[in-house]
């Protein structure tokens, strides 16, 4: 090829991937000068199957999804729930897969010098479902729907710091806070804060937002159906024309599923096959690092986990090395009791691991002055895949230890509702979040309506809100990893690990950049990808 074809033929690869040509225009100027050719049919098919194409059915299915699944957005649970609010509903704003904030709903976004007053404009002309046009009514709906003294909605601790929320004009909200906060537009990337049409002073959520797919068929904890919304004011986005999103907790299932033919993509790929799926021909295996974590979390403001010594000593009676072999095949790292890991801007890399020590355990066992006592250790593979291989690796080595853990096997259906925040001891994931903020305001803060652990700190909480208003970046770096220190000490919560995600496809379903930020791209894949 000679120098000036190949500048034409990147520059129309180029074209074509950036929305400016079709896939037919792009052949056809190829062919017309006369480069189609030199291009080569492993580059054409290469940038072809690069570029998103329109039309198609995608098939999916998550280890997610349960028969008490709702959309409302005060009380989605899970991840396949967090897939289907953003794929009918739209954030103000969204993260790119390099974790930048881009505009979406709202097209822009200033402060106050002091960060505690935030001005969005909002994007015209957005239609919702119900052929309603989207107004500065509808966010402030759709936003105190989160506020309230009765509601349940775990983004409730992110907007307890807002004082006001007003209209100026209808295409324009402010946000008046209490305290500075420097990462607030980075809150309204999460699926819990879409934006649903007003209707008589609150959201109606049944309706539909104004997301690139509306809902034709759902029946919770099997299947939820979807159509293309033609109406989707967002180009370059949601490219197929009906999407079919499968619950299938066994992990054994979901791979078969996927190498049958019966699904196009899944998530959490049992990790014991990852190397074997690799070798087949016909599926793409990929990976990434992110925040997705997994958690024990302890009701510490129940007995006998209200005990410290006992929290020190279980602590140290887990081989989280050997977890990380065996649960995740190698596949993530090692956790350190806080959900901060590496992903994160503050990620306190020099604070002291807590590791295996049988002898410490024995030491703060004897100090709890609990004798022998049996634990129970709810799990469920609905958690996270392993999680009752996980709980039976913790059950062996804490036996070494000498506590002992009677692991409870509790049924996948029903286990968010039924075990999850109920059970004073059980598995659980966090598949993170864009902020050290938002992790510890949804996790840790004492009014937090996913907080776990029950953990309640007057320091922490202090500092939380510090950091929050705090614009000097080492100022809050030191905040920050004062925070995870404490968790580690004094919290509830044992993070054995942080999980790669790991999910693959066939070769009919494509993408471009993916976000590692949580399973399926950011859990937007119904919006990115797109069929070949």
């Amino acid at each position: 090829m000679t120098f000036d074809n190949e500048r034409h033929a990147q520059w129309l690869i180029g074209q074509m991937q950036k929305g400016r040509l079709s896939r037919r225009e792009f052949l056809g100027k190829a062919g017309a000068l006369g480069i189609a050719a030199t291009l080569g049919t492993s580059m054409i098919e290469s940038a072809l199957a690069a570029t998103p194409k329109k039309g198609g059915h995608m098939r999916l299915a998550m280890g997610h999804g349960a028969t008490t699944d709702t959309q409302d957005p005060a009380v989605i649970e899970n991840g396949l729930q967090w897939v289907v609010a953003y794929a009918v509903a739209n954030t103000l704003t969204e993260l790119a897969p390099n974790g930048d904030l881009l505009p979406a709903l709202a097209t822009e976004w200033s402060a106050s010098p002091d960060a505690k007053v935030w001005t969005f404009k909002l994007r015209k002309g957005v239609e919702f479902h119900n052929g309603k046009t989207m107004t500065a009514d509808d966010v402030i709906a759709s936003m105190n729907h989160h506020r309230g003294k009765d509601t349940k909605s775990v983004g409730k601790p992110i907007l307890a710091p807002v004082t006001d929320i007003r209209a100026d004009g209808p295409d324009t909200v402010v946000f008046e806070l209490s305290g500075g906060n420097a990462d607030f537009p980075f809150s309204f990337n999460e699926a819990t804060f879409g934006i649903y049409p007003a209707k008589d002073g609150k959201i109606d959520w049944q309706a539909g937002g104004s997301g690139g797919y509306i809902i034709k068929n759902n029946d919770p904890g099997v299947r939820v159906d979807f159509e293309r919304n033609p109406n989707y004011w967002k180009d370059g986005a949601a490219h197929a024309d009906s999407v079919e999103l499968l619950s299938i907790i066994d992990s054994t299932a979901r791979n078969n599923a996927l190498l049958t033919g019966a699904v196009d993509a899944i998530d959490q790929v049992d990790l014991k096959t990852v190397a074997l799926m690799s070798r087949n021909p016909a599926i793409v295996v990929e990976e990434g690092v992110g925040p997705l974590h997994y958690v024990m979390p302890m009701q510490i403001d129940v007995a006998p986990f209200d005990n410290l010594h006992l929290r020190k000593a279980l602590k140290h009676a887990i081989d989280r090395e050997e977890m990380v072999k065996k649960v995740l095949n190698g596949h993530g790292r090692v956790g350190n009791d806080n959900p901060i890991g590496p992903s994160y801007r503050y990620f306190a890399a020099d604070l002291e691991q807590t590791t295996y020590d049988p002898d410490k355990a024995k030491f703060h066992m004897q100090k709890s002055g609990l004798g022998d006592i049996t634990l129970d250790l709810s799990a469920s593979d609905a958690a996270f895949s392993g999680a009752l291989d996980a709980a039976q690796l913790f059950s062996a080595s804490a036996k070494n230890t000498g506590i002992n853990i009677n692991v409870v096997r509790e049924p996948n259906d029903g286990y968010w509702s039924n075990v999850w925040l109920k059970k004073p001891w059980c598995t659980s994931y966090w598949g993170g979040y864009a902020t050290e903020d938002t992790m510890f305001t949804t996790g840790y803060a004492p009014d937090a309506a996913w907080n776990e652990t029950r953990w309640k700190d007057e320091k922490f909480n202090s500092l939380l809100v510090s950091a929050r208003a705090e614009l000097d970046s080492e100022k809050r770096k030191t905040m920050y990893h004062d925070m995870q220190r404490m968790l580690r000490d004094d919290g509830g919560v044992i993070v054995p690990m942080f999980a790669n995600g790991v999910s693959a496809r066939n070769k009919k379903i494509a993408h471009g950049d993916i976000s590692w930020g949580r399973a399926f791209d950011g859990r937007r894949i119904m919006e990115r990808w797109w069929m070949v």
